[in-house]
């Protein structure tokens, strides 16, 4: 019995989370027995470049001493306490920092239960209800956050999953990304919206960036209809930059969504913003939000090493990871190019979108009319010569500090190979 159907036996579809799911080198995923640096080893023995980073935690790579060791000193003292440290405190005072926008954070043990949190602590401040969400966007697997859209326009929305109610979406609104008027009509026909949920930067469908001015038109119709304007900044909160997307946009939301390289690796979400908002949550106020393992020590301790590798030397590390991934990014449409093939990489320090097109990608839509039977054979190839890329069009390549010179020539030259097979 293979490795696959062993787990299926056991775990709905053999994995723990849908995207891991695919048919790979022997009928199965690669299951993975560890990992170091840029690189991951499977059970059956192989060796694989890894543009996953366990879709984006890994921004040193995999095992960086400084983590390792930070792990390790807090798990001498034990694995959970359920009761406050200091690890907390100050992994709050660094994020703070880091975030103009942050006046206070709450630490959850996810980013589904950050975006949950940050919805009702909208509601709450606000008094409404209703919320917008963008087509592509993805916020976690809450209840009111699993809606599509409708034929790509704005709507009201409907449940994309079996066993979420109709009453549970009837308050979630849909618009396509970087549509500025549909965020506008919409709050033409609701006067009851709390707020508008946002990846700033798509990475739940590829890669795709804001359009110019559209970040800033959603500041000012939220600032001009009393709703609050939620960043969810779980994938590209310290991994774009130090202080995220908002920093590079010039933006400032009024609440932050956090995730994935706040935990270094470990599982960690958080959620924050203006004192007055934050201070509304139990115990400080009335809004109620729990977790038995909320700022868990272990993730702590792996958080605040990961966020002082990235703040020292003046932010080197964010220097490395702009040059390897343009470096990356440059290989592989040239790749391209020799063999005519339209690509288009989209890319935000290092996070690199791939999309088999010759147009611009600025929406969902775009993603959806990207040559993707093409993606599937390139993602075949490159995972046969030892190259591990997120296994869909909609999901991003992550790069990390591990990854160097050597990494990135294996890389185009197998992307070079795949192409010139068709």
């Amino acid at each position: 019995m293979n490795l696959m159907a062993r787990a299926s036996r056991v775990l709905p579809g053999g994995v723990s989370s849908p995207v891991r799911a695919f048919r790979g080198v022997g009928g199965q995923p690669v299951f993975v027995k560890a990992a170091e640096g840029a690189y991951l080893y499977s059970e059956d023995g192989r060796r694989f470049i890894d543009y996953i980073g366990s879709y984006g935690p890994m921004i040193h790579g995999h095992r960086h001493p400084d983590v390792e060791k930070a792990v390790e000193e807090a798990l001498r003292r034990s694995t959970t306490f359920g009761a406050p440290t200091v690890g907390e405190v100050e992994l709050g005072e660094l994020i703070c920092s880091a975030f103009p926008a942050m006046d206070m954070v709450r630490f959850v043990s996810s980013g589904t239960e950050a975006t949950m949190s940050a919805l009702r602590l909208a509601r709450a401040a606000t008094g409404r209800d209703k919320f917008i969400k963008f087509v592509g966007c993805y916020h976690g697997h809450g209840d009111a956050f699993l809606v599509a859209a409708g034929s790509g326009a704005a709507t009201l929305g409907v449940p994309s999953s079996p066993g979420v109610p109709e009453a549970v979406t009837a308050h979630t609104l849909v618009a396509p990304f970087n549509d500025l008027d549909a965020v506008r009509k919409l709050f033409e026909e609701h006067d009851d919206i709390a707020a508008i949920f946002v990846e700033p930067i798509g990475g739940n469908m590829g890669l795709v960036p804001p359009a110019d001015g559209f970040l800033e038109g959603l500041r000012e119709v939220t600032e001009k209809n009393g709703a609050l304007l939620v960043f969810d900044e779980v994938m590209t909160g310290f991994r774009v930059a130090w202080g995220g997307a908002q920093i590079l946009f010039d933006v400032e939301p009024d609440l932050t969504t956090l995730g994935k390289v706040i935990g270094g690796g470990l599982p960690i979400g958080a959620y924050g913003g203006r004192r007055e908002l934050m201070e509304q949550i139990a115990p400080a106020g009335p809004v109620y939000q729990a977790g038995t393992l909320s700022g868990n020590p272990l993730a702590v301790a792996a958080g605040r090493a990961s966020l002082k590798l990235l703040k020292a030397d003046g932010g080197a590390a964010y220097d490395q990871l702009e040059a390897t991934s343009n470096t990356l990014s440059q290989g592989l449409q040239d790749a391209a190019a020799s063999h005519n093939v339209p690509l288009r990489i989209q890319r935000q320090g290092s996070m690199v979108g791939l999309f088999f097109t010759d147009s611009t990608v600025v929406s969902q839509d775009d993603v959806d009319a990207s040559d993707r039977e093409l993606f599937g054979r390139v993602f075949h190839r490159l995972l046969a010569q030892g190259v591990h890329l997120p296994p869909s069009a909609y999901e991003t390549w992550f790069v990390s500090t591990a990854h160097g010179e050597a990494e990135v020539t294996k890389t185009i030259n197998a992307f070079a190979g795949a192409l010139a097979e068709g």
